[in-house]
């Protein structure tokens, strides 16, 4: 069962989805996506694992996550948004191939009988992007968002820490 939760930064998300994990299974999975740029995003990263007791186990994987996840486990994927980041910038900025691995991983992903809880940000409703590049990344973001909620079997968007149902 595929759960996908959306949202904007900072909407709640990785709560809801914790939550949820551990509503599921008592030994939740939670896979980081994220390559370290900075300090500063190292200390978020550090902040997130303290928000998980010893229940969970970490396992870092930046791309090819169907290859981390077995049957009957529990999984957060966190996130999307970085896990795309992985792909855009190692095919050099190319929309189509990035897109195209993503939504090859995410087939993939659809195929595992386990409960995968993927969490994404809703980057395309904020200020329009500076740059070409970011601009690119909204596209892609917005395409691979729109990917994961068709294949999910529940969607969920956060705004402001209350969960909206979707499907």
């Amino acid at each position: 069962m595929i759960h996908y939760i959306t949202g904007g930064e900072r909407s709640g998300k990785s709560s809801y989805a914790q939550k949820l994990a551990e509503s599921l299974t008592p030994k939740p999975i939670y896979l980081a996506t994220s390559r370290i740029w900075d300090d500063d995003f190292k200390k978020r990263v550090d902040r997130h694992i303290s928000d998980r007791d010893d229940r969970w186990t970490t396992v870092e994987e930046e791309k090819w996550l169907s290859n981390v996840i077995t049957e009957k486990q529990t999984v957060v994927i966190d996130c999307v948004t970085l896990w795309l980041t992985n792909f855009f910038v190692d095919t050099k900025y190319d929309i189509d191939e990035a897109l195209a691995l993503a939504k090859s991983e995410i087939d993939k992903l659809t195929r595992i009988d386990a409960h995968i809880i993927i969490i994404s940000n809703e980057i395309g409703m904020g200020l329009h992007a500076n740059s070409e590049s970011g601009r690119k990344f909204t596209q892609l973001q917005g395409w691979t968002n729109q990917y994961i909620a068709q294949h999910a079997d529940k969607a969920i968007f956060m705004v402001s820490g209350l969960p909206l149902t979707l499907k």
